[in-house]
């Protein structure tokens, strides 16, 4: 699977850039506020006119504090996952029934400092955990590889049933490291620049799904 990053895309087209990736699987979303990360993006209001704008189902990456209170919002507008990040809250599993609850799958984020071990008992509240391989807050950084090990981790736990969980990657993922992400067991890439920077962003999509399910197959 395949999910474009609007966070590198044209803010003032963002319906035509949405449409742009016609053929993706998601459709990422980058909340940001200013206070969980160092950087202010967009919000609720945006999702809302974003979900009138294309079929891609949308997926919110809340970076954002107070996740119990925000997060909610995001399923109830029509969002198809919410993730929200483990640093960000003492009751993951109440935010994630909460979003539940609300009509939307619900993601578990963690940042790339952050081990997985102490979230692996819980991750059977989430449907979906998200890997952040850069740190959180800016589009464009280089891609940290030493959080594939995270990804293994939980993808040995979903292939021996005792997870069922996809598994997403977020930071710095292009042509030269979405190999490697999938060898590790990702089943779902965030694509921001590599992307929207490129002349065709619906081909390089296909491209880069093409090179995960041949590292896959691998």
């Amino acid at each position: 699977m395949i999910a474009p990053s609007i966070l590198s895309a044209d803010f003032a087209h963002l319906a035509d850039e949405a449409k742009a990736v016609a053929g993706a699987d998601w459709l990422h979303v980058d909340v940001m506020d200013a206070h969980f990360v160092p950087n202010l993006t967009l919000g609720l209001p945006v999702v809302e006119s974003l979900l009138k704008a294309t079929e891609i189902p949308l997926d919110c990456h809340l970076m954002i504090e107070d996740p119990g209170r925000w997060a909610p919002p995001y399923a109830e507008a029509g969002a198809h996952n919410v993730t929200f990040h483990a640093e960000a809250t003492d009751d993951p599993i109440a935010v994630a029934r909460d979003i539940r609850a609300a009509g939307a799958k619900a993601g578990l984020s963690v940042k790339p400092g952050t081990p997985i071990e102490p979230y692996l008992e819980i991750l059977r509240d989430f449907d979906t955990l998200l890997v952040m391989s850069v740190e959180p807050g800016f589009g464009g950084q280089s891609f940290i590889p030493e959080v594939l090990q995270k990804a293994r981790i939980v993808r040995n736990l979903v292939d021996s049933g005792e997870l069922r969980l996809l598994v997403e990657i977020d930071g710095g993922i292009n042509a030269d490291t979405i190999e490697a992400a999938a060898e590790a067991g990702v089943d779902c890439f965030v694509a921001g620049s590599a992307v929207y920077s490129t002349a065709d962003p619906g081909a390089t999509v296909q491209k880069l799904r093409d090179q995960a399910a041949s590292a896959w197959a691998r």
